[in-house]
């Protein structure tokens, strides 16, 4: 519908005006006390918010349009919905109070109907991507704004979450953008339009995008917007003047604030560079089936479930992030176990850092309002309370024992000014909008003193000015009286009219009194009259002079927020650990991975009642024990036992104490894994075809520090092509001059075991089992040897299989083992003389294999049967018979 269309509303075409500046976005229209969508917004409005569809006029002979509203008051309740289903939101709000705007154009004349309607205009775009909301975003987790450029020798990635102030920046192969993109999570992400189809093909179609104009993604306009924003000659300071393509994927995500009216950012203080070769890789295929961040049951656990103990938001997403960006550098990661070994030898210290951590909240997001100006008093309250919180955590680390927490201690800021300014300024505990009033401290401002005093004490001051003129004049019937014709008044009854000072001015004359008004009467009508709209209005610029003052501390606050936030993710590692009984591991530089009775830190606190988790040892290193061949029967722990390795490497370098007795953990630079089968159907990927991808990609990245998990490879394809391909990885493994990777390599195929005598860094181990009265019982320990048996005829029987399938799978087993040495030509088992000993059960036909019964298919298939007489037809039986007697003999 065209905005130009005069029999339009007046509302209406103010409405097509406005989302005409954002097409894209779902426009909220304030219309007094709703917020309305029209047309097709109204449409998707109400199936994502479930709220009614119905039709308002448009004026004329346009006809009706789908509306659908709220209630303003619920904006935070609706808005959430509508950026969680992916929806950009334009919020009109108006932007004139129609009380004063009714009464500015009354009386006037020439006025067009446009002239009349109140003011309006977008005051904000929210977008999946920039939430500052607390209802849209999750206080655990970073809400992440991307941009991918696609550059000419690398593709640049930048990150930003407006929520925090967070700048991030990076680039290399199109690989490793997609492994950023898996462990950031953005919200949204921000690429050219001409290159949709390089992004769908390297980053696929799950992300939430929006594609901008080419011009946006160029280096002259991204240096400029950055340089302008940081007010710098350069982005060395930074340490990424040399990322060209992480510039102009920063410049991007730069001129989208822009474009989304997100100008007041000043807490967008620096520019990071991602560095790859601090982190060890994880890609998806592992922290999807190591389960780090989400369990695959929706009743499971995670890893971050379990070891996230933390008590500041900040400090929650920042063990988000330490988890899929585990460390590299081994000093690093001791500085880290030697704080969390602080906590575990002097708990005095660690109750005192617990307790004030309590007090903190979000200072990180808090900052941030502050920054854009939308925070409220009761947050300036708790950014308060969190100052006074940090005096004495920079005492107690600045007096520790140890010399990172005592580097911590020294670069907190107590910000003291700050903080008593708070004190002195804002009331103790203030409404949450300022609106309300009763933001602003009794004591800072004698004029809003005043005020308070007149709107709280307005009838006792009338009594007083009373009571003092009575006595004065001598009229005992003096009385204090209002009216809206002239307001506040004296009445005097007509028997003390001489009485009645020079001074006083007469308003009124009723039958039997007289009413005057005095100059000090009308001083403090005026007074009482505005106090509360002049009390509101007071504290409003008073609040917003100490939200200006605020933003001067920002940068401070931030690396406030940052160190607390380290200091509570190590914290909560010493509580995880001691409740778990973990131990500190041993880290270096070697290639030894040896943990003695390691366990799995998830499922040991999933057990039922009464049961324990079952131990076990495992050793790795390059020279004498590369690879751990682990076969054993389905069900016995083989799967649960790689995870726990792998989980307890990453444990160790992020720096928490692990599951285990003991552990020396020869740092690795890339965990990989094979765990599980899954498919992706819908770009037509099998489960085999997923597992052979997910293969090719670990052995082109592997290196001699990586650590690699494959459990049950080749499960996809035939068994003797899965045999083939296993033994040819594990060989490729074994024999790579480049990468002598640390690998365990689960596998039901018992022809692996022959590895071992061919390969001298190849081990076998079984997870044992035992059978009793012909039941397994599964030990779950790990001991040297190759393995036998699946036993999976045993868990289809566990899992509720019919009897008579489980009674016969025994019987063709049975079979198969005792005539296993009979093989055919293709050298697969003969399988004629488990159909023939069938029990109730026809297995097949025909062995078309066989050449005889191939001649007799093919002597029926050439008959004519519409042409053949019945003398033909006995012959042609004839025939067949004597092919098969002659086969008999």
């Amino acid at each position: 519908m065209s905005t130009k269309d005069t029999a339009l509303t007046p509302m209406m075409k103010q409405f097509f005006s406005l989302k005409a500046k954002h097409p894209d976005a779902l426009l909220l229209f304030r219309c007094g006390d709703f917020y309305e969508t029209y047309g097709d917004d109204a449409i998707v409005a109400s199936q994502i918010l479930g709220i009614t569809l119905t039709k308002r006029n448009n004026g004329g002979n346009t006809g009706d349009t789908p509306m659908a509203g709220f209630p303003h008051h619920a904006l935070d309740t609706y808005l959430p919905k509508l950026i969680r289903a992916g929806k950009r939101v334009a919020i009109c709000d108006q932007l004139e109070d129609p009380k004063k705007k009714r009464a500015a154009i009354k009386g006037k004349k020439g006025l067009s109907e446009m002239d009349k309607m109140v003011k309006r205009g977008i005051t904000e775009l929210v977008t999946p991507g920039i939430a500052m909301s607390d209802n849209v975003l999750n206080y655990k987790e970073n809400n992440f704004l991307a941009a991918v450029h696609f550059g000419k020798t690398a593709c640049g990635l930048s990150l930003l979450d407006i929520s925090t102030g967070e700048f991030l920046t990076g680039e290399g192969t199109y690989d490793y953008v997609e492994k950023l993109l898996g462990n950031f999570s953005p919200k949204e992400v921000l690429y050219d339009r001409t290159r949709k189809k390089d992004f769908e093909q390297f980053f696929g179609t799950k992300y939430c995008v929006f594609e901008m104009d080419d011009w946006v993604f160029t280096e002259q306009n991204a240096r400029q917007k950055l340089l302008k924003h940081f007010g710098t000659k350069s982005l060395k300071g930074f340490g990424v003047e040399h990322l060209k393509a992480g510039i102009v994927a920063s410049g991007a995500i730069m001129q989208y604030l822009e474009l989304t009216q997100h100008t007041s950012i000043n807490h967008i203080t620096s520019l990071k560079r991602l560095e790859e070769e601090k982190y060890v890789r994880l890609d998806k295929f592992t922290i999807r089936s190591l389960e780090l961040l989400q369990p695959m049951q929706e009743d499971g656990l995670s890893l971050l479930d379990v070891i996230d103990r933390t008590t500041t938001p900040m400090g929650g997403r920042m063990l988000r992030r330490w988890m899929v960006f585990p460390l590299k550098e081994v000093p690093r990661i001791n500085e880290r176990l030697d704080i969390v070994e602080y906590f575990f030898k002097h708990p005095d210290f660690r109750q005192l850092i617990d307790e004030q951590l309590h007090r903190v909240g979000d200072l990180e997001r808090i900052i941030s309002k502050v920054a854009v100006g939308r925070v409220s008093p009761r947050e300036v309250v708790q950014l308060k309370n969190a100052l006074m919180a940090v005096q004495p955590i920079k005492g107690a680390c600045q007096t520790a024992d140890n010399d990172c927490l005592r580097r911590l201690g020294e670069q907190l800021n107590l910000c003291e000014s700050l903080r008593d300014r708070i004190e002195k300024e804002i009331t103790p505990d203030p409404p949450q909008l300022v609106s309300k009033g009763g933001v602003i401290a009794d004591g800072y401002s004698p004029e809003l003193d005043e005020l308070r005093n007149i709107s709280r004490g307005g009838k006792d001051y009338l009594l007083e000015i009373q009571q003092r003129e009575t006595e004065k004049t001598g009229i005992s019937s003096l009385k204090v009286g209002f009216n809206n014709v002239f307001g506040y008044y004296l009445e005097v009854r007509n028997t003390f009219k001489d009485k009645v000072p020079e001074g006083w001015i007469r308003k009124q004359t009723l039958a039997q009194a007289e009413r005057y008004i005095t100059p000090e009467l009308k001083e403090y009508e005026e007074k009482i009259l505005g106090a509360d709209e002049k009390i509101l209005e007071l504290e409003a610029r008073l609040f917003s002079e100490l939200i200006v003052a605020m933003q001067e501390f920002i940068p401070q606050i931030q690396i406030n927020a940052n160190i607390l936030a380290h200091i509570d993710c190590l914290l909560s590692f010493a509580k995880v650990s001691e409740d778990n009984c973990y131990v500190r591991p041993v880290v270096d530089d070697t290639d030894v991975l040896d943990i003695h009775q390691g366990r799995h830190p998830v499922i040991e606190t999933q057990m039922p009642l009464g049961e324990r988790y079952v131990p076990n040892d495992v050793y790795l290193d390059t020279e004498k024990q590369q690879i751990m061949m682990i076969t054993g029967p389905n069900m016995a722990g083989k799967s649960a036992l790689l995870r726990q390795t792998a989980l307890i490497v990453l444990m160790g370098q992020i720096g928490c104490f692990v599951p285990a007795e003991s552990a020396r953990i020869g740092v690795v630079d890339k965990i990989f894994t094979r765990v599980g089968a899954s498919d992706n159907l819908s770009l037509g990927e099998s489960t085999f075809m997923v597992e052979m991808t997910e293969a090719a990609d670990i052995l082109n990245n592997v290196s001699t520090h990586s650590l690699v998990l494959f459990d049950e490879l080749g499960r996809g394809t035939s068994t003797y092509d899965g045999i083939s391909i296993a033994w040819a990885i594990v060989e490729y493994l074994h024999e790579n001059e480049h990468a002598h990777a640390r690998t365990l390599f689960a596998t039901h195929y018992h022809e692996l075991n022959e590895m071992e005598k061919h390969f001298p860094r190849i081990k076998n181990y079984n997870v044992s089992v035992k059978e009793v009265d012909g039941k397994v019982i599964f030990l779950r320990k790990l001991v040297p040897g190759g393995s036998e048996h699946s036993f999976g005829i045993h868990v289809a029987e566990i899992a509720g299989m019919p009897r008579s399938i489980v009674k016969r799978a025994n019987t063709v087993l049975k079979q198969l083992e005792a005539e296993g040495s009979e093989v055919g030509a293709a050298g697969k088992p003969k399988m004629e003389n488990i159909a023939d000993k069938k029990d109730g059960v026809q297995l097949n036909i025909f062995q078309l294999d066989d050449p005889v019964l191939s001649q007799v298919r093919d002597e029926i298939l050439g008959l004519d049967i519409n042409n053949l007489t019945p003398v033909e037809a006995l012959n042609k039986l004839n025939e067949i018979k004597k092919i098969v007697t002659g086969k008999s003999k």
